[in-house]
């Protein structure tokens, strides 16, 4: 969800909110990925927590500098304090998945983030005027 805002805002011209220093990191997924194991997920496995993600965090003002690149320019960023519930990091022990499932992630965070871009452009008219704050 964050990657949508970013990626928005900064199509947009609009200035980038991060809440922290930027530094922390988050385990981003690329949803094509997310859909395809819940699917696996519906076989009878019985009671079951399995997580799904990437299995490699990455930085916030990395990803942030990701969209940067795939927009085309830089963004303002406006750093804010952040939420005292926060965690430095994130990310999902995927083993259970790889074990029960068979699943994998298959799209790389850089290709995740140039398809969004990708996609954003091709519908840019009426997606800039989702709200994101």
């Amino acid at each position: 969800m964050s990657l949508f805002r970013f990626t928005q805002w900064i199509h947009e011209g609009r200035p980038v909110q991060v809440y922290g220093d930027g530094l922390q990191s988050r385990d981003f997924t690329y949803v094509e990925d997310i859909a395809r194991g819940t699917i696996l997920g519906l076989r009878p496995l019985g009671l079951e927590v399995i997580n799904l993600g990437s299995d490699h965090p990455a930085g916030l003002d990395d990803v942030i500098s990701l969209v940067e690149k795939e927009a085309g320019g830089p963004a303002e960023r406006v750093y804010s304090p952040a939420h005292p519930a926060d965690v430095p990091a994130t990310w999902a022990d995927i083993s259970k998945a790889r074990r029960l499932l068979g699943w994998e992630p298959k799209v790389r965070l850089e290709e995740g983030v140039a398809r969004l871009a990708a996609w954003y452009r091709e519908n840019q008219e009426w997606a800039r005027e989702i709200v994101t704050d």
